[in-house]
Formats: C-alpha cells, sequence, structure tokens
C-alpha cells in the first residue's frame, strides 16, 4: 500500500493561489494517508517564491560567481506542508517557533556553506559530464576515493582525473559498476509530471483512523547525519522520548562536522553506545527494540539482518511497533544495496534536470536536499503510525520524497516552467529580501554514550 497515488498538478497562470500552496501540500499528506484531525495547523500564507528566498535557500543555488538563482519548484511550501501536516496530528504549539522551509537550508546557514553551482554546498558531491549526459558523484568517504581506480579502471584519484575518465563514457554501465562497487553515483534524471509516492507501507497493517489520546512514543533512533536525526528531533519536540544509539566503533558521522548542527538536532535525547561489533552489544540492542514504540533506521536491510535485527519479526512480536525504513532508493532489490546521499539523490530525483529546464543551470538545489526533506516526511509518516495503533514498516526513500516534491504544483510543460522561473525571480528582485537567521541548540548533544548505563538498567540489557 502506498502513501497517496497520482495527484493532478496544479496550473498556476497567474500564481494567483500560489501563497496557498502550503496548505494545499499540506491537505494532500493528511488525505494521502485517509487522517482526518479535529483540525489543520496553519502555513504560512506566503508567495513559495518568497518564502524560498528568505529561507536561505536561494543563496545555495547557483553559480559561486553568477547571481543566485530561483527555484520553479515550490519545495518551500512542500517543507510549510509537510510540518504541518505533522503539527495537525501532534499539537501546532510544539511547532509554533519552528520555520520549517527553513530547515532546508538550516546546516548551510550554520557552517557557512556557499554556492558552487556544479559542486554541492558541502564539497562531497559533484555533478560530472558523461558521454551523454549528467550524473552525480559523492565522494564523502575516504574508502570512496580508493575505489576510483576499480570503477574507472584507470589510475584516477582527483577530481580532475574523474571529469577527464567520465567525458566519453555512457552513463548506464558507469552507474551500474558504481553502485556494485559501493559508490554513491546517480544519473541525472528527468522529475516526474505526476505526484508518485513518498512513502509505502511494506510489511503490516493498513492506514487506520487516528486514536484519540496515545501516550507519548519511545523512539529509538538507530540512524546518523541528518535526514533521520531530523525525524527524531522532530517527534521529540511532538512529545516524544528518544534515544539515540551508535555504535561505539562507527558513531555517528555527523559528530565529526558542525558541533552546532549536531546539538541542534540531537539535543535533549539519550545517547546509548553498543558494541555491535561483538554478540554482547547486538543482544542489547535487541533487547532495546523490543521496548520501542518506534524505530528509525537508515541502514541498508542487509546490515541489519546480519546483527539478527528483523524489523519484519518484531512487528509480529510487537504489534504496536512503528519501524521507519529511511534509504537512498528504498528496500527492495537491486535498490536496497544502492548507497545514496542527500545530494545525489536528489539529482537522481530530477531536481538539477527540472532547474536546468526551467532556464537555469544543472546545478545542485540548496544543500543534501534530499535529507531535510525526507527527515520532515518520516516525522509524520512516524506519527501517524503510532496514533494509528503502530504495527507497519514504513519505507521513505530520499529520491522517493524528492520525487514526490517536485512533482506537487508542476507546471504541464517546460515552457510553462520556464514562465513561472521568470516571475518567481521577477517577484523577489521586487523585494527587500532577509535571509533567515539559523536556530541555535539551547544546549549541548550528549557526549557518546553517555545514557548508556542508565538505559541498560532501566530496560535490563543483558551486560
Amino acid at each position: 500500500m502506498v502513501a497517496d497515488s497520482g495527484v493532478a498538478p496544479i496550473v498556476d497562470p497567474l500564481d494567483d493561489a500560489a501563497a496557498h500552496w502550503a496548505a494545499r501540500y499540506r491537505d494532500v499528506l493528511l488525505d494521502g494517508l485517509s487522517l482526518s484531525p479535529p483540525s489543520r495547523a496553519a502555513t504560512p500564507a506566503l508567495h513559495p517564491a518568497l518564502r524560498w528566498a528568505r529561507s536561505g535557500m536561494m543563496s545555495l543555488c547557483g553559480d559561486v560567481d553568477r547571481p543566485p538563482q530561483m527555484c520553479a519548484a515550490p519545495l518551500a511550501a512542500v517543507a510549510d506542508g509537510a510540518l504541518a501536516a505533522l503539527a495537525s496530528i501532534a499539537s501546532p504549539s510544539r511547532f509554533a517557533d519552528l520555520d520549517a522551509a527553513a530547515l532546508l537550508a538550516e546546516r548551510a546557514l550554520l557552517t557557512g556553506l556557499r554556492r558552487a553551482g556544479r559542486q554541492s554546498a558541502g564539497g562531497a558531491c559533484r555533478l560530472l559530464t558523461c558521454a551523454d549526459g549528467l550524473i552525480a558523484l559523492s565522494l564523502a568517504r575516504d574508502d570512496d576515493w580508493s575505489l576510483l581506480p576499480a570503477w574507472l579502471e584507470d589510475d584516477v584519484h582527483d577530481w580532475a582525473g574523474v571529469e577527464v575518465a567520465l567525458r566519453r563514457r555512457d552513463r548506464v554501465p558507469l552507474v551500474a559498476r558504481g553502485r556494485e562497487l559501493g559508490l554513491a553515483v546517480a544519473a541525472s534524471e528527468p522529475a516526474p509530471q505526476r505526484i508518485a509516492p513518498w512513502c509505502r507501507i511494506v510489511a503490516g497493517r493498513a492506514w487506520r483512523p487516528l486514536a484519540e489520546t496515545v501516550r507519548a512514543p519511545l523512539v529509538v533512533d538507530l540512524s546518523s547525519l541528518w535526514a533521520g536525526p531530523l525525524s527524531s528531533h522532530l517527534l521529540q519536540r511532538a512529545g516524544a522520548r528518544v534515544i539515540k544509539v551508535e555504535s561505539v566503533t562507527r558513531p555517528d558521522g555527523a559528530r565529526r562536522g558542525s558541533p552546532a548542527f549536531f546539538d541542534l538536532l540531537n539535543a535533549g535525547k539519550q545517547s546509548a553506545a553498543f558494541d555491535l561489533s561483538c554478540p554482547t552489544g547486538r543482544a542489547q540492542l535487541r533487547q532495546l527494540l523490543r521496548h520501542a514504540d518506534i524505530v528509525i533506521e537508515a541502514s541498508r536491510p542487509r546490515a541489519l539482518q546480519q546483527m539478527g535485527i528483523d524489523a519484519e519479526a518484531l512487528l509480529v512480536e510487537q504489534p504496536g511497533l512503528s519501524w521507519i525504513s529511511i534509504s537512498g532508493y528504498g528496500r527492495a532489490w537491486p535498490q536496497a544495496q544502492w548507497i545514496g546521499y542527500g545530494d545525489d539523490a536528489a539529482v537522481a530525483a530530477g531536481a538539477s534536470d527540472l532547474q536546468q529546464r526551467a532556464g537555469g543551470s544543472a546545478i545542485f538545489i540548496g544543500d543534501a536536499l534530499a535529507d531535510p526533506l525526507t527527515g520532515l516526511h518520516a516525522a509524520y509518516a512516524a506519527w501517524a503510525s503510532h496514533l494509528a495503533g503502530g504495527g507497519r514498516l514504513l519505507e521513505l526513500s530520499l529520491v522517493g520524497v524528492v520525487r514526490h516534491a517536485l512533482a506537487f504544483a508542476r507546471p504541464h510543460d517546460d515552457a510553462q516552467l520556464r514562465r513561472r522561473q521568470q516571475r518567481w525571480t521577477a517577484r523577489v528582485s521586487a523585494e527587500d529580501i532577509r535571509t533567515a537567521t539559523p536556530r541555535q541548540a539551547v544546549q549541548a548533544a550528549p557526549v557518546l554514550g553517555a545514557d548508556t548505563a542508565a538505559v541498560m538498567a532501566e530496560f535490563g540489557l543483558p551486560c
């Protein structure tokens, strides 16, 4: 079962209704899960082009030495609508001070990242020219560089060498070979014309009506980096208790990044660290999962199965469990084995292609766009599942969420897309745009494993 079916695009010849698109997207999400909350949270009644510019996202789109580019997809309205959907089924007051559109640019604004055209704001991903089109390649890990000679069958060790090696090669075999080796590589694809599913029930119950009252859930967050931690951060704001679980030998890579950003997403959570390389540590994790109401993970299914963790089996044991699986491309084979990060996944979903069709350049849109968009949608899906009694394994892919977002309110053809970008650019040019100030954490995130002993004692985990 999918979260929603095809919805005809909204045409905006004069942009008359554009200020209400965030509310429309909120309704798309709520109606897609057949949810009828007593009231629907308000959304900013502001034109999506202005929301985009003020969020800081426009400053992240374009070449480094040229003016920033407008995005013709109303992604700021999508973010506003996704948070409003969550607030509608949780408590609007818990999110009243949160600017959803600003979440998209939050990391960049906190860390001083800048637009760089065909290089991602974070620097690890690039759009590269092949003989038949563009691909996105992320080299975020040190090990990725060591795979380049095997991938390209050449002695290549830097970006300049990669660019030369790709120019006369076709994308399909390159992408297939790169994925086999474990590289995060994707062809730049066209964005869909119609809204595609953003969430899928892999196992368990169909969606049910929401309960009027439920106890605050215990969330066990196994994810890392951005999408999953943002999701559990939003659930925490909704009233959940969150235990962040990491491996003592391979903790969340975000700990090595910006402390301010890590604190923002993880302050207030408990930190439990287990040695997942040994049987005892894996047994501790399995036992903790048996107490969870919501599990968030962003691992390939095989990795969890190798630790003896089977999401579908846990659903049978715990009928109230909601398991949120975040991945690059989904859990189906072979996509389940493909690596995907926020920047390359957005390219695979069509973000760069849409920007080019709208009359701009083939560039990256924002900073790791797929991550915050997926985090917003995952939080909504998790809370909705918990309120609907749990008992389901939900799949959200970075690519699927961005495809859904790009198709929302998309014009019927490229000519209308170009006209929209021109109108929106003019709209922003006529305004005094002040970029949002990024949030600051009110406290530091716990150090790795700060709460391990307390968690083990509370839940009787094996020593």
